[in-house]
């Protein structure tokens, strides 16, 4: 790109250094941990100046979850920024709005200043968001100083994905996403599964011992989530290969089912999630123009004073809003309520001239959203796969490349493209409809940690492990070898 400006721009922005030299796996462990350790604490400190009650509402759940935020701590816009910025480059360059060669090292250098830059702008645009209307301030004097602190922390993310990239066991999205999953199931257990079974045991009675174990549901159905996405991850469909310039030697191509892994749930989520954080700016839209502001987003005033979503276009594209483990949300408690509410409680969609809503009952809404999930999943899944080099044709002329074939066909990329195009385009689209629904399953039933995270957590850890035992690295650890075993 040949734009003056942008380039003296894109200059000046600091960047992690690569590695002088291979670093050992002990080595990687060791970033990795410093690295997780700066997150944490960011995870763990209030923004000076934010209503400490913001921590612990349920309503920021899923953003929490897709973000690896924690909404009123210095992680407030979390990886969001980075996502974003990932998905508007690409689909940008997608859209042929510019072309760079991502093969060239200089060009793919050029593109990840131009994302880094994206995600800066987008870090300070979310923080004035949620200062603005999704952070329940103490003061109005405070708002500056929230706005710095987030923005701030949010470019720390940044380099910390950097440099988790480039020193530690994997990406710092992959980690921070797992580490907030991990941080949601271990404190919704201590916090509210176990004290309601405990409850449960002190009501005493024939039900106690039943209902105990129903208050562990959330639980149960986080791990059953949990296995299916690690058994489904190791299905694979594997072509046979031969290398044409030497006989008996021979290989296999790995379709994996999941041919796009949790991508496409990442990204259809994250921008829906993003749709709600943008569109709070039309809680406070009055006149002749609420009517459509409504109809897209409406927003009702929550016990922490922010606007929550509640109804509109946006709110039948997110996972519904009360979890049967969320005591202290809408009064929801056990999987009685749970369904009740489910079955009777329904949601406004003003219409976009105007006049009385139309009721959504919420398992409409729930049909919906898992409908537009699964649409927005495959959409993307196709998108990416056509985007990162893993379409048929793109895959056919790396296996040529290196004179791969596959046995009883010509040498001809297009006879190798004719026969991965068997495969490839329907294992993407059932692949994304699996994990659609997955994440949907777990939504419903009120999975703790929430059902995407879960499934995304599955889809990071079996990836580190995969990468982990290419490298070969786990033989130096015996320890991690055996259990991960």
């Amino acid at each position: 790109m040949k734009i003056p400006f942008l380039n003296a721009i894109l200059d000046r922005i600091p960047g992690i250094k690569n590695p002088s030299a291979p670093l050992s796996f002990r080595e990687k462990m060791k970033w990795t941990a410093i690295i997780m350790g700066v997150y944490f604490v960011l995870f763990s400190v209030p923004a000076f100046g934010v209503n400490i009650n913001v921590l612990e509402s349920s309503q920021y759940a899923i953003i929490n979850i897709i973000f690896a935020a924690r909404i009123g701590t210095l992680v407030t816009v979390g990886i969001g920024p980075i996502v974003l910025s990932s998905i508007i480059l690409q689909m940008l360059q997608g859209a042929g709005a510019f072309k760079m060669d991502l093969n060239d090292p200089e060009q793919k250098a050029r593109f990840q200043s131009m994302q880094k830059l994206t995600a800066m702008v987008i870090a300070i645009i979310e923080a004035l968001i949620f200062t603005s209307t999704a952070v329940s301030l103490t003061s109005p004097a405070y708002f500056g100083i929230v706005a710095i602190q987030l923005a701030v922390s949010g470019i720390i993310i940044i380099y910390l994905d950097e440099t988790m990239t480039k020193y530690g066991i994997t990406s710092g999205i992959n980690l921070f996403i797992a580490g907030g999953v991990a941080y949601a199931i271990i404190a919704g257990t201590g916090t509210i599964l176990i004290p309601e079974a405990v409850n449960s045991l002190g009501v005493g009675g024939a039900t106690a011992i039943p209902q105990m174990i129903l208050d562990f549901g959330p639980l149960f159905f986080a791990i059953i989530v949990f296995m299916i996405s690690i058994y489904v991850l190791d299905m694979k469909i594997e072509l046979p290969l031969v290398f044409s310039q030497f006989r008996g030697v021979g290989g296999r191509l790995p379709i994996p089912f999941l041919y796009v892994s949790v991508l496409p749930v990442i990204l259809a989520t994250s921008l829906t999630v993003s749709l709600g954080i943008w569109l709070r700016v039309a809680a406070n839209v009055s006149g002749p123009l609420a009517p459509a502001a409504h109809f897209l987003a409406y927003y009702s005033n929550s016990t922490t004073g922010t606007p929550q979503l509640a109804g509109g276009l946006i709110y039948l594209m997110q996972p519904i809003g009360f979890l049967p483990y969320a005591t202290n949300y809408g009064g929801v408690g056990g999987y009685g309520n749970y369904f009740y509410l489910l079955a009777t409680q329904t949601s406004p969609l003003y219409p976009p001239w105007g006049g009385a809503p139309l009721l959504i009952p919420e398992w409409i809404h729930f049909v919906i959203y898992a409908l537009i999930l699964i649409v927005l999943c495959i959409v993307f899944g196709k998108f990416w796969v056509g985007m990162t080099g893993q379409s048929p044709k793109e895959v056919s002329e790396q296996l040529q490349d290196v004179g791969w074939q596959i046995p009883g066909f010509r040498r001809d990329p297009r006879m190798m493209e004719g026969v991965l195009n068997k495969y490839i385009p329907t294992i993407t689209v059932l692949g994304s409809i699996f994990v659609a629904l997955l994440a949907a399953f777990a939504s419903i039933t009120g999975a703790i940690g929430n059902g995407m995270g879960i499934l995304l957590t599955a889809g990071i850890m079996y990836g580190v492990y995969q990468q982990l035992e290419q490298e070969g690295a786990l033989k130096s650890v015996p320890v991690i070898d055996r259990f991960l075993s």
